[in-house]
C-alpha cells in the first residue's frame, strides 16, 4: 500500500531512479512488478545482475536475494541467512551511500523491526537525504520508528506528502550536479550572516568550522525548503521567520553519526597492541584516564569502555578506570546517556558482548549499569570550554575535518596539554595531527595513532580562557599570553590545594560505585579481596560499612548535606578520630553522592584524670556491660553476616536462574524475530496473492460478459466429454439448462443431425488437432461446427471447445449464387444456337462479295500497269 501510494503521487519525469525493497518469501515468485506496474506511466523492472539504472524507473528486489549497486548498476547477491535476521534494505542504503553520497534518497516505509536503520546513518552520513513514514500512517511502524530512533531521519511525512519533497531535493541534487564550481563564494555575505544567525540564535557556534562543509550543509537544507542555492538571502529571511528550522539547521551542520566499533580494524588494533601496552605501563595507584571528544551517541565511547574492561580484565590489573565522553549537541549526549539503541547493533556487536553489556528490553538494547558507570557524559564545546586533564587516552574521531585549520591546530595544542607523559591519541581515518615532530610521535599512520611527546608550551593553554570567549579567541595578543599563564597558576594552585589540604574524597553513584576520587583514600579504604570492584561499600572496612551505608541513604533522602563520626583511623602509629561528610549532587540529571573522610579536630584528653574510688565499680560495671554489648553486637554481626551469606546464595541462586530465563528470552526474541521476518514475507505474498486473485475475479467478469453477450454457440467439455460450461446461444442447437453442467455430452437431445461430433471431440482430444465441418439443423438453419482441443498455460490438453458459427445466409446466398448460374448457363447455350444460325445465312452473300473483291482487284492492278 506504501508502494502505491507513492507511486501513484510521483510525477512521470522526476528524474529520479527508484528501487523498491520488500521483506519477500525466498521460496515463492514474486508478483511485485505486476503488482505495481498499474500505478505508475514509468517502467517497473524487477531487477537483475548488471542492470543499468536509469532515471524514471522503478526496479524491484527479486526474491531471495540481496540487492546493491555499484558503478550504476544493480548487484544481485544470495543472502547469508534464508530467513531470520535478513537486513536486505540497510545492505542496498550501505552501497547506495557509497555509490551517490549526498545524492542519495532513503526512504523507510512502512514495515516490522529496525531493518534500514543503519542504512539510513550511513546516507545520512553522506549527505544524503533520510525520510520515514509517519508511523500514525503505516500499517507496521517498527521499521520507520527504529530509523528515527537513530537520529538520522531528516523528515517524518506521510506518503501523499513525500513526492514534493523529493522534488525539491531533486532540483538542488540537479543544480549541484551540473556545477562543478560552487554556486556561491564561500565567503559569501548571505551564508556568512546565516552562521551569525545560528551562533546567536542556538546554543552552536559554527565559527571556526570549514566554511565550504557548511556550505554544502546549508544549501542542502534550502533544497529541501525550495530556495534557490544561490539565493542564500532568501533563506536567511525565512530562518528570522521560522525558529524550528534554525534548529534543524543546527542539527543538521552537528553531522552527529557514529556506530558501534566503526572502523573495526583500528578497533583490532586498540585491544591487541596499543591498549595491552598502556595497560601495563600504567601505576596501579592512579586511575586510567580516558577522554572521548564528539561522543555523539555513544557508541565510540562505549566501544572503547568495553575494550578497556576486557583487556583489564585480561590482564588482571587493579586499575581504576575513569572515562569522560562530550558532544556540542545536548541531544546526542541525552541520548548517549540513555544508553538505549536499537535492535540493529546487535549486526555491530560480536553476541558475546552484546550478552555481557547490553540487556534486551522491548524497544531495543540497554548498556549495562556496569558499563554506563565507567562513562561520565557533559555537554562540552571543545573548542570554547576547559578540558579534562591528566589524561592518558584521548579518542577524537571525525571531528577535525569540520574545523578550520586554525581551530584544528587549536584542538591539537590543547590535546597535548590535556595528555599525560605517553599518551595515547587517537583520531579519524580521515585526519592527522599534523605536523608532529616535537608534540606526537606516530604509532599507526593507518589507524591514526600518536604518542604524546615533549613538553606542553605556555600558548597550549589557550583554553583556559572563560568559556564566554569561545572560539573567536583564538588570536590572542601578548597580553593575552600573561593571562594564559595566570590560569595556568591558578589551576595549578587549585590542584596543589586539593591535593596537600583537601579531604579524602570519593564520587560515587546511587548504586555505591566510586566514579571519582581525590585525596589519601587509602588512610579509610582497602581494596577488597577477589575480582577487581568499584563498590565503595566493599572497599570500606567491616566496621564503616553500616555507618557509611545510613550515611549515605539518609543524605539521599532528605537531599541535603549530612555529617556524622565516622570512628578512628591509625595512621604512622596514631589513632585520629574522622567524620564522614555526605552531600548529594546531582549532574545533567544524574544522582551522584560525594562522601569525604574528614579528620575531626583534636579534643582534650582526659584518660590522665583520676577517678574518684566511689565511681570504680561503677566504672567497672559499665566496662562489663560494654564489652557484653560488644559481644552481643558481634553476634549480630555475625548473624547479619551469615544471612547476608544465604542472602547472597540465593541471589545468585536468582541470578542464575536470571540468566537462563535471559538465555531463553534470546532464544524466543531469536524466534520473534524469525516469525516477525516470517510473518512480514507472508503479508507481502498475501498481498500480491489477494491482487492476483482481484485481478483474477475482474478477468473472470470481463470473460463471462464475453460469453454471455457473443451469438456463438459454445461447449467446453473436460477430458470425459462432460459439460463445464456453455454460451446462452448453444440453447439454439442443445436442449441444455444450467443444471447440465457437469453431465456428458452424450445425454443432450442435440437439434442438429451430427452424428459425429463424439467420434470428433475424442479425436481431438487425442490427437490435438481441430476439425471442422458443416451441420444442418433440422429447422433448416446450417452451422460450421469446429472442435478445438482446450489448451492450458502449460500447453496441455484438458479438453475439447466447440463452437457453432451460423452460417444459413451464407448457406441461402450460396444456393441464390449457384441458382442464378444455372440460367445464366441457359441463357449462353440459347445465344450460342443463335449466333449458329446467322453465321450459315451470311455465309453465301460473304462468298459472293469475296469473289467481286477479287475481280474489282485485278482490274485495279491492270489499269496500273497500262498507266
Amino acid at each position: 500500500e506504501a508502494f502505491k501510494g507513492l507511486m501513484a503521487s510521483l510525477p512521470a519525469d522526476v528524474g529520479m531512479a527508484f528501487i523498491l525493497v520488500q521483506h519477500l518469501d525466498p521460496a515463492h515468485e514474486s508478483l511485485m512488478v505486476e503488482l505495481l506496474a498499474g500505478h505508475t506511466s514509468m517502467p517497473v523492472l524487477q531487477a537483475d545482475q548488471g542492470m543499468p539504472i536509469e532515471p524514471n524507473h522503478f526496479y524491484v528486489i527479486p526474491p531471495g536475494k540481496y540487492l546493491s549497486v555499484a558503478d550504476g548498476l544493480l548487484q544481485l547477491s544470495r543472502p547469508l541467512a534464508a530467513h531470520g535476521a535478513r537486513l536486505p534494505f540497510d545492505f542496498l542504503l550501505n552501497s547506495i551511500a557509497k555509490d551517490y553520497g549526498s545524492r542519495a534518497v532513503a526512504i523507510v516505509l512502512s514495515g516490522t523491526g529496525g531493518d534500514g536503520s543503519l542504512g539510513s546513518k550511513a546516507i545520512k552520513e553522506s549527505g544524503g537525504l533520510v525520510i520515514a513514514q509517519a508511523p500514525e500512517e503505516a500499517d507496521y511502524d517498527g521499521m520507520p520508528q527504529s530509523a528515527i530512533a537513530t537520529g538520522s531521519v531528516d523528515m517524518v511525512l506521510r506518503v501523499g506528502e513525500m513526492a514534493a519533497a523529493l522534488t525539491k531535493f531533486g532540483q538542488y541534487a540537479a543544480a549541484v550536479n551540473r556545477t562543478a564550481t560552487p554556486t556561491v563564494a564561500t565567503g559569501d555575505d548571505g551564508f556568512a550572516r546565516i552562521i551569525e544567525l545560528v551562533r546567536t540564535r542556538t546554543v552552536h557556534d559554527f565559527t571556526h568550522y570549514k566554511q565550504e562543509t557548511l556550505r554544502r550543509r546549508i544549501e542542502r537544507r534550502m533544497g529541501m525548503m525550495a530556495v534557490p542555492a544561490t539565493d542564500p538571502g532568501r533563506y536567511l529571511e525565512l530562518l528570522r521567520g521560522d525558529a524550528p528550522e534554525i534548529e534543524l539547521l543546527a542539527k543538521d551542520l552537528l553531522i552527529n553519526v557514529t556506530s558501534f566499533f566503526r572502523d573495526r580494524k583500528v578497533f583490532e588494533l586498540l585491544a591487541e597492541k596499543t591498549i595491552p601496552a598502556l595497560i601495563d605501563a600504567h601505576p596501579p595507584d592512579r586511575p586510567l584516564r580516558v577522554w572521548v571528544v564528539g561522543c555523539s551517541s555513544g557508541e565510540e565511547t562505549y566501544s572503547l569502555a568495553m575494550i578497556l574492561l576486557e583487556q583489564l580484565a585480561k590482564a588482571k590489573a587493579n586499575i581504576k578506570l575513569q572515562i569522560f565522553a562530550s558532544d556540542v549537541d545536548p541531544d546526542a549526549v541525552t541520548s548517549a546517556r540513555e544508553g538505549l539503541y536499537p535492535d540493529t547493533i546487535a549486526s555491530e556487536i560480536s553476541a558475546t558482548r552484546l550478552t555481557r553489556f547490553f540487556s534486551k528490553e522491548d524497544n531495543g538494547y540497554r548498556v549495562s549499569q556496569e558499563l554506563r558507570s565507567l562513562v561520565v557524559f557533559t555537554v562540552q564545546d571543545v573548542l570554547s570550554d576547559p578540558p579534562f586533564s591528566r589524561l592518558d587516552l584521548i579518542s577524537c574521531r571525525n571531528l577535525l575535518i569540520y574545523l578550520a585549520h586554525d581551530a584544528q591546530a587549536k584542538v591539537l595544542s590543547l590535546f597535548h596539554f590535556a595528555l599525560q607523559s605517553g599518551g595515547i591519541l587517537l583520531l579519524g581515518s580521515s585526519e592527522t595531527a599534523g605536523d608532529t615532530g616535537d608534540r606526537f610521535e606516530v604509532i599507526s599512520k593507518a589507524a591514526r595513532l600518536y604518542r604524546h611527546i615533549g613538553r606542553s608550551r605556555p600558548g597550549e593553554l589557550d583554553f583556559l580562557i572563560k568559556a564566554g570567549d569561545g572560539p573567536r579567541t583564538l588570536a590572542r595578543t601578548n597580553p593575552g599570553q600573561t593571562l594564559t599563564r595566570q590560569a595556568a597558576y591558578a589551576e595549578l594552585s587549585r590542584r596543589k590545594v586539593a591535593e596537600s589540604v583537601a579531604p579524602a574524597s570519593v564520587l560515587i553513584s546511587t548504586r555505591y560505585e566510586v566514579l571519582y576520587s581525590l585525596g589519601p583514600l587509602d588512610r579509610y579504604l582497602r581494596l577488597a579481596p577477589g575480582y577487581p570492584s568499584h563498590d565503595l561499600l566493599a572497599l570500606a572496612p567491616q566496621r564503616l560499612r553500616t555507618r557509611l551505608r545510613a550515611a549515605i541513604e539518609q543524605a539521599r533522602g532528605t537531599g541535603k548535606r549530612l555529617v556524622v563520626a565516622g570512628g578512628r583511623v591509625e595512621h604512622d602509629g596514631i589513632s585520629t578520630p574522622f567524620n564522614l561528610d555526605v552531600q548529594p549532587v546531582t549532574d545533567h540529571a544524574e544522582e551522584m553522592v560525594l562522601v569525604c573522610f574528614v579528620d575531626a579536630p583534636p579534643t582534650e584528653d582526659n584518660s590522665s584524670r583520676v577517678l574518684a574510688s566511689a565511681e570504680l565499680p561503677r566504672v567497672a560495671e559499665l566496662e562489663r556491660e560494654l564489652e557484653a554489648t560488644r559481644t552481643e553486637l558481634a553476634d549480630a554481626v555475625r548473624s547479619l553476616e551469615r544471612s547476608g551469606e544465604d542472602q547472597k546464595a540465593i541471589n545468585e541462586e536468582a541470578l542464575s536462574v536470571n540468566e537462563e530465563y535471559q538465555s531463553t528470552n534470546e532464544e524466543l526474541l531469536t524466534s520473534k524475530e524469525e516469525l516477525q521476518s516470517l510473518n512480514e514475507e507472508l503479508t507481502a505474498l498475501n498481498g500480491q496473492l489477494q491482487e492476483t486473485l482481484e485481478r483474477q475475479r475482474t478477468t473472470s467478469n470481463d470473460l463471462q460478459n464475453v460469453l454471455n453477450s457473443t451469438a456463438v454457440a459454445t461447449i467446453f467439455l473436460d477430458t470425459e466429454l462432460r459439460i463445464r460450461s456453455f454460451t446462452p446461444a448453444t440453447k439454439a442447437l442443445f436442449n441444455v439448462i444450467p443444471t447440465d453442467v457437469g453431465r456428458p455430452l452424450s445425454d443432450l437431445n442435440s437439434l442438429t443431425a451430427d452424428n459425429v461430433l463424439l467420434a470428433d471431440a475424442r479425436l481431438v482430444l487425442t490427437s490435438g488437432q481441430p476439425i471442422e465441418r458443416e451441420i444442418a439443423t433440422e429447422a433448416g438453419r446450417w452451422f460450421v461446427r469446429r472442435v478445438l482441443p482446450y489448451r492450458t498455460a502449460d500447453a496441455g490438453i484438458e479438453g475439447v471447445v466447440i463452437t457453432f458459427v451460423d452460417i444459413s445466409e451464407r448457406k441461402r446466398a450460396a444456393d441464390a449464387l449457384t441458382a442464378a448460374e444455372h440460367k445464366a448457363q441457359l441463357a449462353n447455350a440459347a445465344k450460342s444456337r443463335f449466333l449458329a444460325a446467322a453465321s450459315h445465312d451470311l455465309r453465301q452473300p460473304l462468298q459472293a462479295l469475296t469473289l467481286m473483291r477479287g475481280v474489282l482487284t485485278r482490274k485495279i492492278k491492270g489499269n496500273k500497269t497500262d498507266e
